[in-house]
């Protein structure tokens, strides 16, 4: 059985902006100021959905300041999506909710060019009534991790968890924690960074701080300094894409293993990210719960290599003084 979008009644985005700084192309300012892909812009650009002032311009056009910019997204195009018996390790599961410790590995919904075998394909064969869940190619899914990083997810099984996740995503409700390590020593200890995150301006599949970005807020806490690296835990109160992986890459303590955003590493073959705390009140309005998860064998294999704690950090308070 496939599950087809059914995106006949989703609405167009529209998305206004109000140019504030003159002489880039049509196409790059838009993508420089939200998250849409330049040859996405491009194409809508050609079939008339993007307006400068009112007006159709060329993606070459050069935008000048004050002008303003309509551009109209469409909704998805319907594609099928097969179910697939692919394992899932499920640590909760209940008539509105499941919790799955992803693999490292799994893309967590499909894209052109990627249709199979991603979490999607999974969840659906376990739980055929996820199809019911409207206007969307990622049915359940309320939140994602890169296909590389592991832990813990929430899955909506129905429209009334989808509303509730979604909405306490929204009034950042939800406690996710993570365990990452970084190269060298981070300084202070324990710290935030708040930098904002959009687009790669050349690079359209990387992200990267630059100031037309959104807001970004990630907060750490050194656990062990173990030789040349740092094992940290993290906590985000924004969820934008990459985040912790350009923060720490922005401060000059990529993650060990990030070809991305920092360089390979022979510790191991993928970025050291795992997100072992997941917090939320259970839909429809229960109780708040809180899971935890053990590093993968791979990570847990990558600590062994490293050098034997040369210092150990004092931390009576654990992250948990982030996430209450």
């Amino acid at each position: 059985m496939d599950f087809k979008q059914r995106n006949s009644a989703a609405p167009t985005e529209i998305i206004e902006l109000v140019v504030d700084s003159g002489g880039s192309r049509l196409d790059k300012y838009i993508a420089e100021h939200c998250e849409l892909s330049r040859s996405h812009i491009q194409q809508l650009i050609a079939e008339g959905r993007v307006l400068l002032d009112g007006q159709p311009a060329k993606a070459s056009r050069k935008v000048t300041f004050g002008e303003s910019i309509v551009v109209s997204v469409p909704p998805p195009i319907t594609i099928s999506i097969a179910p697939e018996d692919i394992p899932l390790d499920i640590v909760y599961e209940d008539d509105y909710v499941m919790v799955i410790d992803k693999p490292a590995g799994l893309t967590v919904h499909p894209a052109p060019g990627h249709r199979s075998g991603t979490l999607v394909n999974a969840i659906l064969a376990h739980c055929p009534d996820l199809m019911d869940i409207k206007g969307s190619v990622r049915p359940g899914i309320v939140h994602r991790l890169d296909k590389d990083t592991s832990g813990l997810m929430m899955v909506a099984k129905n429209d009334a968890a989808q509303v509730s996740l979604s909405g306490q995503i929204k009034r950042r409700a939800i406690k996710k924690g993570y365990l990452a390590l970084v190269s060298g020593h981070l300084s202070p200890a324990r710290g935030t960074i708040e930098a904002p995150i959009g687009r790669h301006p050349r690079d359209r599949k990387r992200m990267a701080v630059i100031s037309t970005g959104r807001e970004a807020r990630t907060f750490y806490h050194v656990k062990e300094y173990l030789g040349s690296y740092s094992l940290v835990e993290v906590c985000t109160e924004t969820g934008r894409t990459h985040q912790i992986r350009v923060h720490f890459s922005s401060i000059g303590h990529p993650l060990v293993g990030d070809a991305v955003y920092g360089k390979r590493s022979n510790l191991l073959g993928r970025h050291f990210l795992h997100a072992d705390r997941l917090g939320f009140r259970l839909p429809p309005g229960g109780d708040f719960v809180e899971f935890e998860s053990a590093l993968p064998l791979d990570l847990e294999e990558a600590l062994r290599q490293v050098t034997p704690p040369v210092h150990h950090i004092d931390h009576q308070q654990s992250l948990q003084y982030l996430l209450d």
